[in-house]
């Protein structure tokens, strides 16, 4: 028989002991497995959600907003995170090898989470040295799906200690699953263009273009390590505002390299030498071209998104514009031009006089002074010195080296902050818009002289008084009525009574030129002409609400009131609703809301929404045809005040353009609105503050500031082939015209003054003659 074992208490005891062990240990994966698949299915909303098989297949990460013209041409993008994805392969090869040598070594032989790490990491916490043990995998799943925001937390997320647990088996389980769906180039991919590396530049591309100006694939050696030294900690390696730091870290990325056999040792050596050569340029949230369009855009885009439950900074959005990239430039270059040659000629005006003056011409005491008080320098002075007036002016009158506008370029100069408000003062502003009629799109919007200095946007934000600009709606409101352009008002001096704010009140007013001819006139010649006493006893007989009602019609939303100088413009409104308000006359009676963005696009392309025209038909076709027939009588009729365009290359071909110009008291505005067959465009310049302006009609008129800002415009409009806007007539009316229109006003022949002194000596010379002849 076979020789019996004796089982002793002792080793049955340490059996027992290794089975538990056992079970303990089975216990415990059942428990890690069950663990992780709960985390991982966010069982009972403990734990909050992960990563969706959707979301690792498409992954989202923050993509700026970007917006392009009509034509094309991006112009801006809002972001909060500046990213712009760029493929692998346009990764230069030695930042991706710095990456690795310096992040995660053994990043090609694990599988999403490093072992050796982990157990390397818990060994020194437990000596009480702090050690991180994330792969670029778990830092991409972090990173990318935002595994530890508010979003994704669960009850278990908001117990101190737990919610750490439970965010690192999130990042454990989105890693391995990482792992699984890409190749490690595609995750190397991703992490690159979604790491933030401080300055405000997420992603490989924008940190390339911000701390050295170039693109990811042109990187050196020793910048790719500089930019890999500062993925450690953003704030403090930025070679920018830490240059020390950044320096001693890149050169430990160096080391690194040298290492893990990326460079050699004598290579690393050699590089660390190198000083950190910085080409940097931080972009803002609201990047792109300085235009003053973005302020209206960024309103409609923000109101928009919000409606949509859209983020403009995060979302990828592709947001389309109205405006015309090359008419844009061409308004720019339009109003520049002209704009420098009108400052010239105000400089020469005023000499060496200041341009603020009050109604009798005299300068106005303290404006300077009362001015400054409503700058930001002034409050910021006022924050930090109280009322300590003596202070305050001190620091205003203290000389300094400043950078100031002009029209050759940025100008350095030593002044005070009271010299340069004095200097920005005598600038002339101006602000221009022009549309499409038919449509409603905006194609080009200049709301003053430079962006970049003159920030008040003169299209929609300032409103002025439009002076006779304001008249073609007090003529629609009579030939809606029942007149027609051939009906005659005398152009006679008279007195309006009327009454406001309960105060009786008489009103006469005057020509612009203080004369008055006595003449019986047409209306399409008195309001080519801009004949003051026929449009306010025009005004007096359709009604002053009439007026006000009408111009509400045509889209003016600015408050009027309706009193008898209504009609030539003695209320405030902008270039914005002049120009949709004359739009109507153009597109046969239907009035547009003024449109500047064509359609918003998700981040893959797909259209989210189309914004169509959106029109009423406001006045009948016959109207509009007669009011834009009454247009054109400012080039056409008898000293009409557009006449001036003559002188531009616009009369080829037939063409046809309409307008009506406008100067307010005192000529503190020139106003000009142009309309042709393709488009309608407002002009306006003036002073900042009313009191700055021209002193007299030979330089102060519409017809001579703003109206050749349009001409020249539309000169180079009409060069551009590449725009479509053609020379042409206006379009003929699609129904039958009931009132007379076509009525020729033929001027008075002046009598022929003959000197008195002439004549006797005529006479003596004839009495001579006869004499002799006898």
């Amino acid at each position: 028989m076979p020789e019996e074992i004796e089982i002793t208490p002792s080793r049955t005891k340490f059996n027992k002991w290794i089975r538990t062990l056992w079970k303990l240990f089975g216990l415990g994966v059942v428990f890690v497995v069950v663990y992780f698949v709960a985390v991982d299915l966010n069982l009972f909303y403990l734990f909050g959600a992960s990563p969706g098989l959707d979301d690792l297949e498409n992954p989202r990460s923050n993509l700026p907003s970007e917006i392009y013209t009509a034509d094309g041409v991006m112009v801006g993008r809002y972001f909060r995170e500046n990213r712009d994805p760029v493929p692998f392969d346009s990764i230069s090869p030695m930042m991706v090898k710095a990456l690795v040598a310096t992040e995660d070594e053994r990043f090609y032989e694990h599988q999403g989470i490093d072992p050796i790490s982990v157990l390397a990491a818990v060994k020194d916490n437990l000596k009480g040295d702090s050690r991180g043990a994330s792969t670029l995998t778990q830092q991409l799943a972090k990173n990318l799906y935002k595994t530890r925001t508010k979003n994704t937390k669960g009850v278990l997320g908001y117990i101190p200690g737990i919610s750490t647990v439970v965010a690192k088996t999130k990042e454990w389980n989105t890693s391995i699953k990482l792992e699984q769906r890409y190749t490690k180039d595609e995750i190397l991919g991703m992490y690159l263009n979604t790491v933030d590396f401080g300055s405000n530049a997420f992603g490989i591309k924008v940190a390339a273009k911000t701390f050295f100006s170039t693109t990811p694939e042109k990187l050196k050696p020793e910048e790719a390590a500089m930019l890999v030294g500062v993925l450690k900690a953003p704030t403090t390696y930025n070679p920018k505002f830490n240059p020390k730091n950044a320096l001693a870290r890149r050169n430990v990325v160096l080391q690194q390299m040298a290492r893990n056999q990326v460079i050699t040792p004598a290579q690393a050596d050699s590089l660390s030498q190198l000083p950190i050569t910085l080409k940097y340029q931080v972009e803002q949230h609201l990047d792109g071209v300085p235009a003053y369009y973005r302020q209206a855009v960024n309103e409609f885009v923000r109101t928009w998104a919000e409606k949509h439950e859209l983020d403009m900074y995060s979302d990828g959005l592709k947001i389309y514009l109205t405006i015309d990239s090359r008419m844009q430039n061409l308004a720019e270059e339009a109003l520049r031009e002209k704009m420098k040659t009108l400052q010239n000629r105000f400089e020469g005006h005023w000499r060496n006089r200041n341009p603020w003056v009050d109604d009798q011409d005299n300068e106005i005491p303290g404006f300077i002074e009362s001015a400054i008080k409503r700058t930001g320098v002034y409050q910021s002075l006022k924050n930090k010195y109280g009322n300590d007036t003596t202070a305050i002016n001190r620091a205003l009158n203290e000389p300094k080296v400043m950078t100031v506008f002009s029209y050759k370029g940025p100008k350095e100069m030593t002044m005070s902050s009271m010299d340069s408000l004095r200097y920005y003062k005598r600038f002339l502003r101006a602000g221009m818009m022009t549309m499409d009629p038919f449509t409603g799109h905006i194609k080009a919007w200049v709301g003053g002289i430079d962006y970049e200095n003159f920030k008040y946007d003169h299209v929609k934000q300032a409103k002025r008084q439009p002076g006779s600009t304001f008249k073609p709606f007090v003529y629609a409101a009579a030939i809606d009525q029942g007149y027609s352009p051939c009906d005659k008002i005398q152009d006679q001096r008279v007195t309006i009574k009327y009454v406001e704010n309960g105060k009786p009140m008489e009103w006469t007013p005057n020509n612009a030129d203080h004369s008055i001819s006595g003449r019986q006139m047409t209306l399409r010649h008195a309001m080519g002409r801009s004949i003051n006493t026929v449009t306010a006893q025009l005004t007096e007989a359709i009604g002053p609400e009439a007026v006000r009602k009408f111009a509400r019609r045509l889209g003016i939303t600015s408050p009027m009131q309706a009193v008898p100088s209504i009609g030539l413009g003695s209320n405030d409104v902008n270039i914005y609703e002049m120009v949709n308000a004359y739009s109507t006359f153009v597109n046969n009676g239907f009035l547009n809301k003024p449109m500047l963005v064509l359609r918003i696009e998700d981040r893959s392309g797909n259209v989210i929404e189309q914004f169509n025209p959106q029109q009423k038909r406001v006045i009948t076709e016959e109207t509009a045809f007669l009011m834009v027939h009454m247009l054109k009588g400012s080039m056409e009729e008898p000293g009409g005040t557009s006449q001036a365009l003559w002188e531009y290359d616009l009369w080829k071909k037939g063409n046809q353009i309409g307008g009506k110009t406008g100067t307010t008291s005192n000529h503190s505005d020139g106003w000009y609105m142009g309309v042709s067959k393709n488009l309608v465009t407002g002009v306006w310049v003036g002073g900042e503050d009313r009191s700055i302006h021209f002193r007299t009609s030979a330089t102060g008129e519409g017809s001579k500031t703003a109206l050749p800002i349009f001409g020249r415009f539309m000169e180079k409009v009409y060069k551009d082939p590449n725009l479509g806007i053609k020379l042409g007539t206006f379009p003929k009316p699609t129904v039958k015209i009931n009132k007379p229109y076509n009525c020729i006003t033929v001027m008075p022949r002046k009598p022929k003054i003959v000197d008195s002194t002439a004549v006797d000596s005529m006479l003596q010379q004839m009495n001579d003659s006869i004499i002799s002849a006898f």
